[in-house]
């Protein structure tokens, strides 16, 4: 006898930053609020949807955007205060499940087969998510039911913004077949231009195609698209996955060579990295600075340097990280002319000890402790480590 479908929900708030901006502001709701891009070089992080009606879209430059929505309200990102909120909503996502698998801030997926018998129909618990988020955060999300992860994500995708749609799985392959193969994981432009050149541009078209000819000309990813075209996707949701790295990124208003301005950069990314980390009880072993440099390449093209030192143990100290990072910067600074300057921390691990290794660890922790409290309170740029500031 076949095991009947899980149920999954893929869960994924609504223009989740500039919705945060309009609820703390709210003489932003209901105007075209564009979050990241202020800069000559900014990059949008993303868009209300009213800003979207004229085409602005995340990872457009800022004046491109500026251009396509001149009425726009440009709004400097706060990634502490929406990892806050997110915090919040993944309290919610584990009201109805503890098998949930965030994939960001605003996003994640949900296995609610073992649920059902307790809330009701998927349905059910899609719209009493729903209730549930707006109520704590006054908020809305979109959710997509489905079989698999696949159909679950495309489905929210469709539904947006503050939509449920629930696509039973017995009506998958019809679901699937009027949509541009785009819609299936793995199919980015490159793909989509080998797919289009062999006249497959539907996911029908792909389904009913040969798949020994997709392996021929896409390898074995041929046969795992082939499987996708017809609903047939074996990943489960993963309460176990965890980030696989925090990073803080800044494009300055003009190129920069080693200063102040630049060391200061750096501590303030590391600073606020090792926040992030203490918030989620966790730290990391390998540092990463990522420049980009100011020589052009081509049309908005420029090279991208990184860098790692990996520590002995895991850290959450921003000191520990912006040493590290520094020490990086001064290896290959000698010269170099940036535009975008980044600080990352990846193998990560839970509840580091790190801090026992160096003299005072007790008081450094106890000063970390201290300083997220104040940041919590009077927002983040209240406390700054010493050095960090531009003389």
């Amino acid at each position: 006898m076949a095991m009947p479908s899980p149920t999954i929900l893929h869960a994924d708030m609504d223009a989740f930053y500039a919705a945060v901006e309009q609820r703390d502001r709210p003489e932003l709701r209901g105007q075209p609020v564009i979050v990241g891009g202020g800069s000559p070089r900014g990059v949008v992080l993303t868009a209300s949807y009213e800003a979207r009606v004229y085409g602005v879209h995340s990872a457009m430059p800022g004046g491109q955007a500026r251009r396509l929505c001149p009425a726009g309200i440009f709004v400097p990102a706060r990634m502490r205060r929406y990892a806050e909120i997110a915090r919040q909503i993944r309290a919610v996502f584990g009201e109805f499940t503890p098998l949930v698998e965030p994939l960001s801030l605003d996003e994640a997926f949900l296995d609610v087969t073992g649920s059902l018998r307790l809330f009701g129909s998927a349905e059910t618990i899609g719209r009493r998510l729903k209730d549930r988020v707006r109520l704590v955060t006054e908020l809305t999300v979109s959710v997509g039911i489905g079989p698999t992860k696949m159909i679950a994500k495309i489905a929210s995708a469709m539904c947006k913004p503050d939509g449920l749609l629930e696509v039973p799985p017995e009506t998958v392959e019809g679901f699937l077949r009027p949509l541009p193969v785009s819609a299936l994981w793995g199919v980015g432009p490159t793909t989509k231009t080998v797919l289009a050149r062999m006249g497959l541009t539907t996911i029908g078209a792909l389904a009913d195609s040969d798949p020994a000819l997709l392996e021929r000309r896409l390898g074995v990813m041929g046969g795992a698209l082939w499987e996708l075209a017809h609903g047939r996707d074996r990943r489960v949701v993963d309460a176990e996955r965890r980030r696989k790295s925090y990073g803080e990124e800044q494009t300055f208003d003009r190129d920069r060579q080693d200063g102040p301005r630049i060391r200061r950069t750096i501590a303030d990314h590391a600073e606020s990295v090792a926040r992030r980390l203490r918030a989620d009880r966790c730290g990391g072993r390998t540092v990463t600075l990522k420049l980009k440099l100011a020589q052009r390449i081509g049309p908005g093209k420029y090279p991208i340097v990184t860098r790692r030192l990996t520590l002995p143990v895991a850290t959450d100290d921003g000191k520990a990280i912006a040493d590290a990072a520094l020490a990086l910067w001064a290896g290959v600074q000698a010269g170099q002319t940036v535009r975008l300057i980044g600080v990352s921390v990846s193998g990560i691990e839970d509840e580091p000890a790190q801090l026992q290794l160096f003299a005072g660890g007790g008081r450094r922790r106890a000063l970390n402790q201290a300083v997220d409290k104040l940041a919590a309170r009077y927002g983040r740029a209240v406390v700054t480590r010493g050095g960090a500031r531009e003389p």
